[in-house]
């Protein structure tokens, strides 16, 4: 994949880092099943609760001991199969996740972006964009003058004018493309992606990999979680490959892929 010509180094040459994931453990407690919700179990949980971990809960180790050092002007992708703690890692870099035992170190703000980020549904995407700025630090003149290119990006008034619509109404996709291009209208110092390119069509997977490419110009680090293998191979110049929590490889986009694609087939 090109460079496009991205700074990764300051003017001495030294490369810098702007996240640092050291002997990263994420471990968190889930309910392990049993009366398939009834009032009966939930009563039943509640009263064991004071004997410490109850009955039908379990502890699940999602990150187990992972370190990385990403560098300003990357874009890394995660990839390996369903479980194996890609999103998980993400949250913990967001600060959304506390590590149970090991640290992470950003330089600068870290922002997630994932499918599944809130929007206020009873708003307009119109609204919506206003609020998702101002939740980005962007001033209202900023938001003012990028308005109709986060518009004009999403493509979601292609085939009529949904931006005046509350978010209720849109599709899946349509607020997943919103939401990208919110975000990717302001330069991040370290931007989160969470499969948020398997949303659109093609058209729309190639405008955001070329903004990711623009994002990486300006001196950020994105991070892109997707199943999509072609879309890691376009966007990224680096891969760290999770399964079962574990980083098993972290390097060049080629090598990991081929090194995963010949253990699972995929």
């Amino acid at each position: 994949m090109a460079e496009d010509n991205i700074r990764i180094a300051d003017a001495s040459g030294e490369r810098i880092p702007t996240v640092i994931a050291d002997d990263v453990h994420i471990v968190y407690t889930v309910n392990g099943g049993g009366g398939r919700g009834s009032a009966t179990a939930a009563l039943s949980r509640i009263v064991r609760r004071d004997t410490g971990e109850s009955r039908g809960m379990r502890k699940v180790h999602a990150v187990r001991g992972v370190s990385f050092t990403a560098y300003r002007g990357e874009a890394i992708g995660l990839i390996g199969t369903n479980g194996s703690g890609k999103s998980t890692l993400l949250r913990a870099i967001a600060g959304l996740l506390p590590p149970a035992k090991g640290r992470v170190y950003t330089n600068g703000q870290p922002s997630l972006l994932g499918v599944n980020a809130a929007l206020m549904n009873e708003l307009t995407g119109e609204r919506n964009v206003v609020l998702g700025g101002l939740a980005m630090g962007m001033s209202r003149e900023e938001i003012k003058e990028r308005y109709e290119d986060i518009v004009d990006f999403s493509g979601i008034n292609e085939k009529g004018d949904f931006i005046t619509l509350p978010m209720r109404t849109y599709s899946s996709g349509m607020a997943a493309r919103l939401r990208f291009s919110i975000a990717a209208a302001k330069d991040h110092d370290v931007l989160m992606i969470d499969e948020a390119l398997a949303t659109g069509d093609r058209k729309f997977q190639i405008r955001s990999e070329e903004r990711i490419r623009e994002l990486r110009k300006h001196a950020g680090t994105v991070f892109l979680v997707s199943h999509s293998i072609g879309s890691i191979r376009d966007t990224c110049n680096r891969v760290l490959w999770l399964e079962r929590g574990e980083l098993l490889m972290d390097g060049p986009t080629d090598e990991v892929v081929k090194a995963y694609q010949k253990e699972t087939g995929r």
